[in-house]
């Protein structure tokens, strides 16, 4: 899935994202699985580079610490760690050779929808963190393990529709397993209000559309109140400070990873002029949109 010949960027250059590529010999063209060391191997990859590819990560740490941005939140796994990352969050490697561990990667497809629905596979999220313990560790590395040996075994057609389907049942106990698992601080996540849900959705759709948080309630058929409390409950946001930092996280994203102009990335966000878009980025973040890509390109 990660390109063996993507050229390296440099600032001045486009930073492409990452499609889906598998290498020569995978038979199931939506899932592979990997060692991290592999993934260093590959010629013309440059993890220190900002990333966007458009398909799952699944890190399963085994030794050492695996240093990373997601999102330009940092975040260090150590051994016995997971971190899922997922489509379209734009990742940049600090320290690409401090662990060793396992990769899985798959495109969104790839998982059967009942599994997709269980695991929240399509709603907008922050990269996933787990630190299993004992039985919650021994369930989900006997399901990597599982899943790995599986995805070398040798599979001859007409078995290689079978070695998929096997593959993708696999992955579906792997990813259940580990997100029925408690998070990073031992805690589990509560479930989130079904307004907040269809509201988190709304934006993902629109916000480049509108900001107004009037238009995603009579869209929803909630009152902005409604709205407020639910986003409140869920992040401890209000219902408008949650918009806004979804278009400034999209900005950061296309400021980090393309080289459009920032008049082009507000147009595209819905900005009147550039004007417009840089006051909102200043207000926000603090910095302007030039000094920002600056700082994640160094």
């Amino acid at each position: 899935m990660v390109r063996t010949g993507h050229a390296a960027a440099s600032a001045s250059a486009a930073i492409p994202e990452l499609p889906y590529a598998p290498p020569p010999g995978v038979t199931a063209p939506g899932l592979e699985v990997l060692t991290l060391s592999e993934l260093r191997a590959r010629g013309g990859l440059r993890l220190s580079d900002p990333q966007r590819p458009d398909f799952h990560q699944l890190f399963a740490v085994e030794s050492g610490t695996l240093r990373q941005s997601v999102d330009f939140t940092e975040h260090a796994t150590g051994p016995g760690g997971w971190l899922w990352v997922r489509p379209g969050q734009v990742q940049q490697y600090t320290d690409p050779h401090g662990a060793e561990g396992s990769l899985v990667l798959f495109r969104p497809a790839f998982p059967d929808p009942a599994t997709a629905a269980a695991v929240g596979l399509d709603e907008a999220s922050d990269a996933v963190a787990r630190q299993p313990g004992d039985r919650h560790a021994r369930a989900v590395g006997f399901a990597l393990d599982h899943l790995r040996f599986e995805f070398a075994a040798e599979w001859q057609p007409p078995a290689r529709g079978t070695h998929e389907d096997v593959l993708r049942h696999l992955l579906a106990v792997l990813l259940r397993r580990l997100v029925s698992t408690p998070g990073a601080h031992g805690t589990e996540a509560a479930q989130p209000p079904d307004a907040f849900r269809r509201f988190r959705a709304a934006v993902e759709a629109d916000f480049a559309r509108t900001r107004r948080v009037a238009d995603y309630a009579r869209a929803l058929g909630y009152s902005p109140r409604t709205l407020s409390r639910a986003t409140r409950a869920a992040v401890g946001l209000g219902a408008k400070e949650f918009v806004d930092r979804r278009v400034v996280l999209e900005a950061k994203r296309l400021l980090a990873h393309t080289d459009r102009s920032a008049a082009r990335i507000g147009t595209a966000l819905g900005f009147a002029d550039a004007t417009n878009f840089a006051k909102f980025f200043h207000q926000r973040t603090g910095g302007t949109p030039g000094a920002f890509r600056a700082s994640v390109r160094s």
